[in-house]
């Protein structure tokens, strides 16, 4: 038998919910591009509930117990002390989401000699070292595309609140003003602007596709160049790097995994080839950033805003500067945490459960890390320091 070990953010501040804003949520059988949502073989719990903090145990509790399987789900995961470092050395498996890593570092995997199984209940397992994963043989899955059109959603509200200047102008009204200057000083259309995505897989073709009707012009990178036919289709224009395509956008979003080629792209130098007034928004990862790199583009106004809801660490310290430089328009990471999104990466992670107690292959999309090397997902998306 084996232990589980679920690593959630805690539950509402005023307590798990007993009720919820709606009775339902649409259906999602399938994903673009034909990949069927998860299909466990059951579920037990209701779509639409809080499943990923504490107390919605991804819904899990019923059915691993019902098989013997021994379920710890915590949200203290940071320190020497915290219940994560104290439950690792018998852990199994550990499942956790990048809005609330469990970050299974080189050292923790070491410390965790029984661990075959590492979890995402989500999208992006860069949490997870994958180099000391691969050397230890530890299989790493995650639920992909499961909530690729959530944080695609997220990326279009950020683009508009930000050229628009949304957040400072409800601030106005939250404030009892009716400032209407001061709103449109900093208030533009998104029609007509140039806007490039790093990164055009799931959810960069999905933001893509999204702001084709709003008569933009639309620019990509990407390691794997899109079919002719999408290219026509959306009017695309390639380029071969991200270093080619930012000094042509007005707005730049960043949709790519977090992997060496990757960190620290959006330092200072990159950053001052793109036009001033610039818009970057980042959903991605915090490090694809550098942090102190995107207050000094801010504060000088090479870059007119910049929204995410991806931090470094997760939570972020109460001072991080991203809470208080200027023109920003930061969340926590909740892009691909909605209610919707949650009962698919729930039954996603069932899912794979299933099929690794089972002993039979876990879906090629959904694998990172296996046998010891990159692979599914993670061999198209991912590089390794080695």
């Amino acid at each position: 038998m084996a232990k589980v070990l679920c690593v959630l953010y805690d539950d509402p501040k005023d307590g798990y919910p007993t009720s919820y804003a709606r009775d339902d949520i649409p259906i999602i059988a399938s994903y673009p591009g034909g990949q069927t949502a998860p299909t466990p073989k059951a579920i037990d719990f209701t779509p639409g509930a809080l499943l990923g903090s504490v107390s919605g145990e991804l819904g899990l509790r019923a059915y691993l117990e019902s098989q013997g399987h021994t379920l710890v789900v915590t949200s203290d995961k940071e320190g020497e002390n915290s219940v994560l470092d104290q439950e690792l050395p018998d852990t199994d498996i550990v499942i956790s989401q990048p809005f609330w890593p469990a970050y299974l570092t080189a050292e923790r995997i070491a410390k965790a000699p029984n661990l075959k199984l590492a979890i995402t209940a989500g999208i992006g397992s860069d949490h997870v070292d994958l180099d000391a994963a691969i050397a230890n043989q530890i299989t790493v899955a995650e639920v992909t595309y499961c909530n690729s059109i959530s944080v695609a959603e997220h990326v279009v509200m950020m683009i508009l609140g930000l050229v628009r200047n949304y957040l400072p102008s409800h601030q106005v009204v939250l404030d009892g003003g009716w400032d209407i200057a001061d709103c449109v000083s900093r208030s533009y259309d998104l029609e007509g602007m140039h806007v490039g995505t790093v990164a055009a897989g799931r959810i960069g073709t999905a933001v893509l596709r999204r702001l084709a009707p709003f008569d933009v012009n639309l620019h990509y990178t990407d390691r794997h160049r899109l079919p002719e036919s999408i290219e026509r289709e959306l009017n695309l224009t390639f380029h071969p790097d991200t270093a080619s395509m930012v000094p042509h956008c007005d707005v730049v979003t960043v949709n790519a995994p977090l992997h060496p080629e990757t960190e620290g792209l959006f330092d200072d130098k990159l950053i001052s080839t793109m036009k001033r007034g610039t818009y970057l928004i980042n959903t991605a990862r915090a490090k694809i950033a550098d942090r102190d790199s995107i207050v000094r583009a801010l504060e000088s106004g090479q870059l007119a805003g910049y929204a995410g809801d991806v931090w470094y660490p997760q939570p972020a310290p109460a001072d991080h500067p991203w809470r208080t430089m200027p023109h920003h328009g930061m969340t926590p990471h909740i892009s691909g945490s909605s209610l919707s999104a949650q009962t698919r990466y729930a039954a996603g992670t069932r899912e794979i459960l299933e099929s690794f107690f089972a002993g039979t292959p876990i879906r090629d999309e959904y694998l990172i890390v296996d046998g010891g090397r990159l692979a599914g997902t993670g061999a198209h998306s991912y590089s390794t320091r080695s």
